[in-house]
C-alpha cells in the first residue's frame, strides 16, 4: 500500500512533496501494523488509517498531496497485484525445478513398467516414466498460466471515488501510466473496481497449480502405502517419522502438499463469488478478496516448495513396480491377450474367451496362464507361444516411450 502511495506521489505531487512522501513510505518505519489494522473495523478498510499514520509523519505541505486521486479500493486492489507480482516470483522458480525433477524421472524410468491403475485397481501395464511425465506436463501447464498472468495480467488500480479520475482533472490519464510504470505493473485501459476478471484469474490459475500439484502428491501417498511401496520420499534422518511408531516413514511432504490444495479450491470459489459487485463498488464482494488472495499465493506457494522438495529427492523401487505387476498371477494382462486374439477371432469371441478365462483362474486360484493354455481356441490362434507374449508386461505398454519422448522434446523447444 505504501508502494502505491509513494508511486501516486511521484506521479501527481510537486517533486518536494514527492520525495517526502515517498521518503516516508517505508513499511518498517514507525507504522504501527496493528493499530493500522483495528481501524480498519472503523473504516471498512486499513486505508483511511494507513494513511493517518502517513500524514503525520510529513510536513503539513506535503501530507496535503497524499492519496490525491486515489481512493481506498485503488490502493487495496493495486497492493494485492503488488504482492501477487512478488509471491509469484518464487513460486513459479519452485514449480519450475519440481517439473525439472518429473522430467529427469522420466528420462530414467521410461521404459520402467508399473501397474497402470484405474478406479484403484490394476488396469494394465504403464510405465514409472509415463505417469512423471504426466506429472510434468501438468506442472508446465499450470506454471506457463502464472507466468503468463505475472507478466501481463496484473495491473495498476486507480480510478478514483467512481472510476473516473475526477479529482485528477486533465492529468488523470497520464498519472495512471506513470504509475503503472514506476510500479511495473500493467496499464489497464480503464479502472477495473468492479470487473474483477483480473484477481478471478489469478485465483484459477493458483487453483489449477494447486490442483496440479495435489494429483502428484495423491499418486505419491498411494505409491507409498505399505502394501504398494512403489516410491518412498528422500529425506534425512527423523523425516516421515512418528510420534508413536518407530517403524513409519510418513510422506510428510506428499501430505504437505495434499493439505494446501484441500483448501484451495474454497478459496477460488470465494474469489469467484466475489464477481458479482454493484454498480462502481462493491458493498462486501472486494473487500473478502485480499485476504482470500493472500490466502491462495500462501498455500500454492508452500505446495510448491514442499512439491520441489518431495520430487528431488523421489526414490523409485523398480523392483517393487515389477512385483506388483505379478500379483495378479497375469490377470492384468487380459486385454493385451484379447487385443492378440483379435486378428483371427474377431473382438467379440476373443473378449469371451479371455474373460472366461480370467474368472476360472480368479475363481479356482490359478495363474491365468494355465487356463488360458487350456483352451484350444486359444492355442490354436497364438500359440502357447503368443500367450507367453501377450502376457509380459513389456510387451503391451504400447506408444507410451513415444508420448515421453514428444512430452520432453516439446517441453525443452
Amino acid at each position: 500500500m505504501l508502494d502505491f502511495e509513494a508511486a501516486l506521489a511521484r506521479a501527481t505531487a510537486p517533486a518536494e512533496a514527492a520525495e517526502a512522501i515517498a521518503a516516508a513510505c517505508v513499511a518498517d518505519d514507525g507504522f504501527d501494523i496493528e493499530a493500522i489494522g483495528r481501524s480498519a473495523a472503523d473504516a471498512g478498510t486499513p486505508v483511511p488509517g494507513l494513511l493517518k499514520a502517513l500524514r503525520a509523519k510529513l510536513p503539513e505541505q506535503a501530507a496535503s498531496h497524499v492519496h490525491r486521486g486515489a481512493t481506498s479500493q485503488d490502493v487495496v486492489d493495486t497492493a494485492a497485484m503488488l504482492v501477487a507480482r512478488r509471491a509469484l516470483a518464487p513460486l513459479l522458480e519452485d514449480l519450475g525445478v519440481a517439473a525439472d525433477a518429473c522430467a529427469a524421472l522420466a528420462e530414467r524410468y521410461r521404459d520402467t513398467p508399473m501397474a497402470g491403475r484405474t478406479l484403484l485397481q490394476q488396469a494394465a501395464p504403464v510405465t514409472f516414466g509415463l505417469r512423471a511425465a504426466g506429472w510434468m506436463t501438468g506442472l508446465d501447464g499450470a506454471r506457463a498460466d502464472l507466468a503468463d498472468l505475472r507478466a501481463s495480467g496484473l495491473a495498476l488500480q486507480l480510478g478514483g471515488a467512481v472510476g473516473t479520475l475526477a479529482s485528477l482533472g486533465d492529468e488523470g490519464v497520464a498519472a495512471v501510466g506513470a504509475v503503472a510504470r514506476s510500479l511495473e505493473l500493467a496499464e489497464p485501459a480503464l479502472p477495473w473496481h468492479t470487473d474483477r476478471t483480473r484477481p478471478a484469474r489469478l485465483a484459477t490459475a493458483l487453483g489449477v497449480a494447486a490442483g496440479a500439484m495435489g494429483k502428484i502428491a495423491r499418486d505419491v501417498a498411494l505409491l507409498a502405502q505399505t502394501e504398494v511401496a512403489e516410491v518412498a520420499e528422500g529425506g534425512g534422518e527423523g523425516r516421515g517419522g512418528s510420534s508413536t511408531l518407530p517403524h513409519k516413514r510418513n510422506p510428510v511432504g506428499a501430505v504437505a502438499v495434499a493439505a494446501c490444495a484441500a483448501r484451495v479450491p474454497g478459496l477460488v470459489a470465494t474469489m469467484l463469488a466475489a464477481m458479482t459487485q454493484e454498480h462502481e463498488r462493491a458493498a462486501g464482494a472486494w473487500q473478502s478478496e485480499s485476504e482470500t488472495l493472500s490466502d491462495l499465493l500462501r498455500l500454492t506457494g508452500s505446495a510448491a516448495a514442499a512439491l520441489r522438495e518431495l520430487l528431488e529427492g523421489l526414490d523409485p523401487d523398480p523392483q517393487r513396480m515389477r512385483a506388483n505387476l505379478d500379483i495378479t498371477d497375469g490377470l492384468l494382462m487380459t486385454e493385451s491377450v484379447v487385443t492378440a486374439l483379435t486378428p483371427t477371432l474377431g473382438r467379440s469371441k476373443a473378449q469371451e474367451l479371455v474373460e472366461a478365462a480370467a474368472g476360472q483362474a480368479m475363481d479356482e486360484g490359478k495363474p491365468v496362464r494355465d487356463v488360458l493354455v487350456g483352451v484350444p481356441e486359444i492355442v490354436d490362434s497364438i500359440g502357447e507361444d503368443g500367450v507367453d507374449r501377450a502376457l509380459s508386461p513389456e510387451s503391451y505398454l504400447g506408444a507410451a516411450g513415444e508420448l515421453i519422448d514428444r512430452a520432453l522434446a516439446a517441453r525443452k523447444s
